[in-house]
């Protein structure tokens, strides 16, 4: 017990260091940069951190437990993943496309129609008009009222958007992809330095486990910083408040592009001698 304190507690802290690598901060901050809620962002930092933890104990569970060995292209473009996703947050913040996607899908979870309800005077049987394109249609109901299978607090996407403090599942899905193709890219990495410390596999995977909530808990805090100044210039300072989310979009863009050039023609993942250093 003497040996596994010191594993867990190196795990959490190295995990919470993780959280703050340069293109994890940058990845979030585009996507933190459209809320303003510190609540909100809070959970967008668990939701990318979960998406990281899981994708480090496949690959890292894999390395650890079966040997895997990861070939130097395959490597490469896990992390080349990285850079052209950098360049899409970017892109999608500068544009202003990740509001309407969020709309969009929003839309599409309402089944392409509108509700008109209306209730005859006994309370106890209602109708509804559906609109679908080209007609509308009514249909009436008899039941207990407090039990409407169209009521929106009863369906599974709206508790999972309650249990998020109402983030919603389309902002609640980006980090979270995000996160796991963050992990994707540096789970050999820290598999093999796990392995050159730690020889009982159970004890590996439990220190894997244990900075990966480490890293939930590091981006937590970072995303919920992060929210601070874009939550204090919404609604006051309007032109800073595009200024900030403009340079977060940048900043993505930029460093996107550098990966991109790093990855695909300084390490060869492009050409046809690649070379590749778990990192």
């Amino acid at each position: 017990m003497i040996g596994l304190l010191p594993i867990i507690a190196l795990g959490f802290f190295l995990g919470m260091r993780h959280a703050t690598d340069a293109d994890h901060v940058i990845a979030v901050s585009t996507i933190v940069s459209r809320h303003r809620s510190v609540k909100h962002a809070a959970a967008i930092g668990a939701l990318w951190g979960v998406g990281h933890t899981v994708t480090i104990l496949i690959v890292g569970g894999g390395i650890i437990l079966f040997g895997w060995v990861i070939p130097a292209r395959v490597g490469l473009s896990m992390e080349f993943s990285v850079g052209l996703m950098l360049i899409l947050l970017g892109a999608l913040n500068l544009t202003g496309m990740m509001p309407w996607l969020t709309t969009a899908v929003s839309a599409q979870r309402g089944h392409g129609h509108t509700h008109a309800p209306g209730h005859d005077r006994s309370g106890l049987v209602h109708w509804h008009a559906h609109s679908h394109g080209d007609y509308i249609h009514t249909h009436s109901h008899a039941h207990d009222p407090e039990v409407h299978p169209h009521d929106p607090a009863r369906t599974p996407l709206s508790w999972f958007d309650r249990r998020l403090g109402g983030l919603g599942a389309c902002n609640a899905v980006r980090p979270l992809v995000v996160g796991l193709v963050h992990g994707m890219a540096g789970s050999a990495a820290v598999a093999l330095l796990v392995l050159a410390t730690i020889s009982n596999p159970k004890w590996a995977l439990l220190y894997l486990l244990v900075f990966g909530i480490g890293t939930i808990a590091g981006m937590m805090l970072i995303t919920a910083a992060l929210a601070f100044p874009f939550a204090f210039s919404s609604g006051r300072f309007s032109r800073f408040d595009r200024g900030l989310r403009t340079a977060s979009g940048l900043i993505s863009v930029a460093f996107g592009l550098f990966l991109v050039y790093e990855i695909g023609l300084v390490n060869g993942l492009l050409t046809g001698s690649p070379h590749w250093t778990p990192r």
